[in-house]
């Protein structure tokens, strides 16, 4: 598979076409941001570590029947994607309080839910992403009525796959954000990445954070997380 021009560079990965116009290569960076790019850094080896884990969760979630733009590992950076059209929704999954959620409920970290909680954000760095309900995404257009269903569906179907996974691994799954996109069919497949840059992933016993909660709160230890993180995955799959 040729890697043809960038098409587009985010804050944690490259996108490129390729030969194969239904075909994308997505690289991942160690750069690294938090508060909606204010603050910025790098940690080392995090884009190795997210392109695997994200490849590996991948596969493990279409295997429990929810379907994702993964097509291939290329090398330990890179993958072969499938091209989506992104729904401009981060899809945001809580078991557990913590981050924005206790901050804007005024609420302490570490409240267990009764039943899991999803919230919107409008993916759009100019306006901060900011909180929003499936009536707005309807007026906005970002998406159907139908397909807003089919995001909750798989949404709640990734977290009780993630969840009883990661507690296999010794790690609590407080929260995580998804993204989905539309392949050219129309049909829609869960995109992005997930990675301890998109969850937060508390040891079960200790609650030490293994995520990016390290970088955003000058924790240290970040690589060293991360790390953990991969190596307890990979022992299970």
């Amino acid at each position: 598979m040729e890697k043809r021009e960038q098409l587009y560079e985010g804050k944690a990965k490259q996108v490129f076409k390729t030969d194969d116009e239904n075909l994308l290569i997505v690289s991942y960076k160690d750069d690294a941001t938090a508060f909606n790019g204010m603050k910025k850094g790098t940690i080392t080896g995090k884009g190795v570590i997210n392109n695997q884990m994200s490849n590996l969760l991948m596969q493990y979630l279409e295997k429990k029947g929810i379907p994702t733009h993964f097509v291939e590992e290329l090398n330990p950076r890179e993958t072969l994607v499938r091209k989506v059209s992104i729904v401009p929704l981060e899809v945001i999954v809580r078991n557990i309080s913590a981050g924005s959620f206790s901050k804007r409920y005024g609420i302490e970290e570490g409240i267990v839910f009764d039943a899991p909680t999803i919230e919107f954000s409008y993916k759009n760095d100019d306006l901060g992403d900011p909180l929003i309900n499936a009536y707005h995404a309807l007026a906005l257009k970002l998406a159907t009525a139908a397909e807003i269903e089919q995001i909750k569906q798989y949404a709640f179907m990734v977290n009780d796959s993630l969840k009883a996974f990661w507690a296999s691994c010794g790690v609590t799954l407080v929260d995580f954000k998804l993204e989905f996109g539309r392949l050219t069919g129309g049909s829609i497949v869960l995109a992005d990445e997930i990675s301890p840059d998109t969850c937060r992933l508390w040891d079960s016993k200790t609650g030490e954070k293994l995520d990016k909660d390290r970088f955003r709160r000058d924790l240290g230890g970040v690589e060293d997380a991360y790390a953990e993180v991969m190596k307890r995955l990979t022992d299970k799959l």
